[in-house]
C-alpha cells in the first residue's frame, strides 16, 4: 500500500485518474462506498465501462437494500455524476484498473486521502468487499435477488448449502454469454427469453439479471413452470424486488408456445419434452437453444443391437447409454440440418447429480448442407433400426426438413 497524496487536491487527483483510465479503457470497476447522503437505504454504486449504441458509457448499479436502480450515463455526465458524490454522498471510492486498487477516502472533517494498493490487475470479484479471489463469477453474489431467493442471507453472505447451487448458475451465466458472443444478435436488439421448466427461478432471475444489469440490454424474460405455486412465488418476487421484463407463467413447453424468441432454455425436461422445446427454439427462429434432455425413453425400445455391438449392448446398463448418445446425437444432427452450430457437453449438474449433458445450439450465420445432413441421419437410424424420433417428427409435420 502507498499513500499518493493527502492533500486537498487528492479529491482532484482521483477523478482526473477515473477520467484518464475510463478514456484508456483500463478501468474494470468503481465503487463508491460509506454512504452518507440522505437515502438510507442506499448501500453502495458500482460502475463499469460499457458501450451503448457504440458510445462509450459508464453503467452505474445503486444498491439499495432491497432493489438495485441501473443508470448508463454517457462518461462526461457519468464523471460530473461521482464528483458531485464525492464526499457528499460516499466518503469512500475504489477504483479498479490495470494497476491494481486505487482508494479515495474522506475523513470525519471531510479530508481527503489517496492510496494505491496492489500491482496487478483485478480479478473479477465474488463478494461486495472487492477482495475474494475465486475464479471469475458472472454474477455479483450481492445481488438482491440472491437474497431473495435464499442463495445468500440477510447480509448478503452465501448459505453455505447454497454453494454448489451459486456455482452452477454461474457455470450456466457463463456458458450462455460465450454463446451470445458468437450468435447473429445485434448489440442493439432486444432480447425475448424463454426459460421452460423454471422451477423456484434461479437461473431465469440470473438471466434476467445479468441481461439487464450487467449487459445494460433490452431484455423480456418469461419463466414458464406447470407447478402454479411456483409461477405465483416467482412473480411475487419479481414485483417485490422490481425486475422490468420477468415474468412467470404456468404451463409446459406443449401448453406456451411463443411466437418468436431470441433465446430458448429448457433444462432437465424429460424424455420428448426436450424435443419439443427443441421444435419450439427453431419454429421460433430462435438464435441460442439451450437444453439439458433427461430421461430418454423413446429410442430404447426401437433399438436393435447391430450384430457386431451384441456382445456390447447385452447388459442393460450399456443399452441405456447408447440409447441416450443415440438420442441426443440425433437432435444435435437435426439442429444442424436446421442452421445452428451444434455441442454437446458435460455441464455442471443443477439437480446435484455426477453427470449433466448439455445440448447448445447458436444459429449459423451461413446455414449447413442439409441434405447431406439428413442423408447421415438416415444412415445412424437404420444401423440401429430406429424408426420414429420425436424431433424428426415435429420438424416434418411444420416443413423445417
Amino acid at each position: 500500500m502507498s499513500a499518493l497524496s493527502t492533500s486537498p487536491d487528492a479529491r482532484v487527483q482521483f477523478l482526473d485518474l477515473l477520467r484518464t483510465g475510463l478514456q484508456g479503457n483500463t478501468v474494470v470497476k468503481l465503487v463508491l462506498a460509506r454512504p452518507v447522503g440522505t437515502d438510507p437505504t442506499l448501500q453502495r454504486i458500482i460502475a463499469k465501462p460499457l458501450l451503448v449504441k457504440g458510445q462509450a458509457n459508464l453503467s452505474l448499479v445503486y444498491r439499495h437494500q432491497t432493489r438495485d436502480i441501473t443508470r448508463n450515463l454517457p462518461l462526461d455526465d457519468a464523471l460530473q455524476c461521482i464528483a458531485e458524490l464525492l464526499p457528499e454522498g460516499f466518503r469512500n471510492a475504489h477504483l479498479f484498473d490495470a494497476e491494481g486498487e486505487l482508494q479515495l477516502t474522506f475523513s470525519k472533517k471531510g479530508k481527503p486521502m489517496l492510496q494505491r494498493h496492489g500491482a496487478q490487475a483485478p480479478r473479477e470479484t465474488v463478494g461486495s468487499n472487492g477482495h475474494d479471489r475465486e475464479k471469475k463469477r458472472y454474477l455479483d453474489i450481492a445481488r438482491p435477488f440472491l437474497r431473495d431467493l435464499g442463495v445468500t442471507d440477510a447480509q448478503g453472505a452465501l448459505i453455505p448449502s447454497m454453494s454448489r447451487k451459486w456455482k452452477q448458475i454461474n457455470k450456466f451465466i457463463e456458458v450462455f454469454d460465450h454463446a451470445l458472443a458468437n450468435a447473429p444478435l445485434s448489440s442493439e436488439q432486444r432480447l425475448r427469453v424463454a426459460d421452460f421448466g423454471s422451477g423456484k427461478g434461479y437461473l431465469t432471475f440470473a438471466m434476467h439479471d445479468y441481461l439487464r444489469n450487467t449487459l445494460g440490454r433490452d431484455a423480456q424474460v418469461t419463466g414458464v413452470e406447470l407447478r402454479q405455486d411456483m409461477v405465483e412465488l416467482c412473480n411475487a418476487a419479481a414485483a417485490r424486488l422490481e425486475h422490468p421484463g420477468l415474468e412467470f407463467q404456468c404451463g409446459d413447453v406443449r401448453s406456451v408456445v411463443p411466437d418468436a424468441i431470441e433465446v430458448m432454455i429448457a433444462l432437465h425436461a424429460c424424455d420428448v419434452a426436450t424435443d419439443y422445446a427443441i421444435h419450439t427454439g427453431i419454429r421460433c427462429n430462435a438464435a441460442i437453444i439451450m437444453c439439458s434432455p433427461c430421461c430418454h425413453k423413446q429410442i430404447r425400445p426401437q433399438l436393435q443391437s447391430p450384430g457386431l455391438l451384441q456382445p456390447m449392448l447385452q447388459y442393460g446398463l450399456h443399452l441405456g447409454q447408447q440409447a441416450e448418445m443415440l438420442t441426443d446425437s440425433l437432435r444435435a444432427l437435426y439442429l444442424e440440418a436446421c442452421g445452428y452450430e451444434t455441442k454437446v457437453f458435460e455441464f455442471i449438474s443443477l439437480e446435484h447429480t455426477n453427470k449433466n449433458k448439455m445440448i447448445l445450439a447458436v444459429k449459423r450465420r451461413q446455414p449447413a448442407d442439409q441434405s447431406a445432413l439428413l442423408e447421415k441421419i438416415e444412415q445412424l437410424k437404420a444401423f440401429y433400426g430406429v424408426k420414429a424420433h420425436c424431433l424428426e417428427t415435429l420438424l416434418r409435420a411444420d416443413g423445417l426438413l
